[in-house]
């Protein structure tokens, strides 16, 4: 019972829960899909207890940085495309774990400046409605009593169980029989010094972690395990609300996260090539999968262009998908054949991928939704703690794969009419924006249902190398339709990890068309928590 939601309010003389209480909300209520379930089912309770999507979001991270801290930590950070339905905006909030001002030479291992517990306060700041204490308290709860580790958690904890093994702190945190082995699936995990951190946040809210004496303990505890962090790097910390990267199609309009979550502009400018002139819509199955990939191969292409290697744009955002710049990309496209990419131009370039990384979406029931996604920079950070505070500090973004080039959450809104579309975040390295575009282009473009195109075979294309990579199981006569267009097809066990919301016919009008998934296993092992 420790990870329930325990909200100011309790019911009425009448007998009926008041807001802030469990059941509040009674129909349909939205839903939440996230990679780890407990993170999901708290969400989902902050909805039925009358809480925004903001709300829900909320409770959810703070969930997963207990339940799922190897991407989650509170020492990470992350992205988010955030639509809220009383102002008609939809926007990205940018809280990335950044680089510290300074670097002293004899650091041994940088720290990232953290940026999750700054991210989610200006989050529920701005579109929140239920108590800061109560959304931090469930996760505080998790973590001082103890939470079952999940598939999820003990799939990532086997990854890197023996260097888990090897550090006194981490052993004692994560592991189990003495010691000898990391948790599984079942074990309970309690951490008390996480508790501790959590209780301060959620007495004070983030003030004291970025400045104050959580800010000076966090300080000289990196410094301790050879990290670099200043405390004016925590006191300067700001997330940053940012335009998205818009795509019109239709009645709608698609909002992808901006640079340098440098995945939805990519994403972007796939969705322009598959939309414009109903291209996916009208193809044959065979010609989709063909279009999914040669999108892909150009979206990779164009990146070389314009991303810089602090994952930021050398072009303004709004134009990375604009018909100027897209359509000259589709100018070699044809639907018989395979373009090499040694004629595409610009060239592919080869990049590094953070493949750590964790997603999650929430929908309320009136149409507000957050898709975000969140990472340590490498799995389980720099897998140093913090001492004394139950913190994984993140690795420093840069190169070799570490930041925040394959974070893309988006988002489909009807702007006409106010009306919730779509919503979508996935993780998997340089799969992750084309998994999520699969998705979400035969979902919405494609008219497929949300479980049916979360189902589908998923196929990835990034330039470098030159070859068609199809998920284990897709239908031969499906890949021979690829190879007979020239395509060099390879087969992957697993191509990227989503979760999404699909309302077909629009959200708030149409509730009951409303899907919510989280991707099956074994790409994943996450949980959609609906209600009503």
């Amino acid at each position: 019972m420790a990870g329930l939601i325990f909200l100011a309010g309790g019911c009425s003389s009448s007998g009926e829960p008041q807001q802030g209480t469990v059941g509040f909300v009674e129909g349909f209520l939205g839903g939440v899909a996230a990679d780890e379930p407990r993170a999901a089912t708290i969400g989902r309770d902050v909805l039925s207890a009358g809480g925004t999507a903001a709300d829900a979001a909320t409770a959810v991270y703070f969930a997963l940085s207990v339940t799922l801290p190897s991407s989650a930590s509170l020492g990470g950070g992350g992205v988010c495309v955030v639509h809220d339905w009383r102002t008609k905006k939809t926007e990205t909030l940018d809280f990335l774990a950044r680089p510290p001002k300074a670097i002293p030479a004899g650091a041994a291992r940088p720290i990232a400046v953290p940026g999750n517990p700054r991210g989610f306060f200006a989050l529920h700041s701005r579109f929140g409605r239920l108590r800061w204490e109560s959304l931090v308290g469930s996760a505080e709860n998790l973590a001082r009593f103890g939470t079952p580790v999940s598939r999820a958690f003990a799939v990532d904890l086997a990854r890197v169980g023996d260097a888990l093994l090897a550090d006194p702190d981490r052993r004692r945190i994560f592991g189990q029989a003495g010691g000898q082995r990391v948790a599984g699936e079942g074990e309970t995990l309690v951490q008390y010094e996480l508790a501790s951190t959590l209780g301060l946040l959620r007495r004070a809210g983030p003030g004291d972690f970025y400045d104050g004496p959580t800010a000076h303990q966090l300080v000289a505890a990196v410094k301790a395990v050879g990290g670099s962090l200043g405390i004016d790097d925590l006191r300067a910390y700001r997330p940053v609300w940012r335009e998205t990267v818009r795509v019109p199609y239709g009645n709608t309009v698609a909002h992808f996260s901006s640079p340098p979550g440098a995945a939805g502009a990519l994403e972007a400018a796939m969705w322009r090539m598959l939309a414009d002139g109903d291209r996916f819509e009208d193809a044959s199955p065979a010609v989709r999968d063909h279009l999914l990939a040669e999108s892909a191969l150009r979206a990779f292409a164009d990146r070389g262009r314009w991303l810089n290697e602090d994952g930021t744009s050398a072009v303004p955002p709004a134009e990375l998908a604009a018909p100027a710049r897209v359509e000259p990309l589709m100018a070699s496209y044809r639907e018989d054949r395979h373009t090499p990419a040694a004629e595409i131009a610009p060239q592919p370039v080869e990049r590094l991928e953070n493949p750590s990384a964790t997603s999650f979406v929430v929908v309320d029931r009136d149409s507000s939704a957050v898709a975000c996604t969140l990472t340590m920079n490498n799995l389980f950070g720099t897998g140093r703690f913090a001492g004394g505070t139950g913190i994984l500090l993140a690795a420093l973004p840069g190169p070799a794969g570490r930041g925040p080039t394959s974070l893309g959450p988006m988002m489909v809104i009807n702007e006409n009419v106010n009306e919730f579309i779509f919503a979508g975040a996935a993780s998997g390295g340089a799969a992750a924006p084309t998994s999520l575009i699969n998705v979400a282009a035969r979902a919405v473009l494609g008219r497929q249902g949300l479980v049916p195109a979360l189902e589908a075979k998923r196929i990835h294309h990034q330039g470098v190398p030159d070859t068609t990579f199809v998920e284990s199981g897709m239908a031969e006569g499906a890949a021979d339709e690829l190879r007979r267009r020239g395509h060099q097809v390879t087969v992957s066990p697993i191509l990227g990890r989503v979760n999404a919301a699909y309302c077909p016919d629009g959200l708030p009008s149409h509730p009951n068309a409303c899907a919510i998934a989280a991707d099956p296993p074994p790409r994943g092992y996450g949980l959609a928590a609906t209600g009503g």
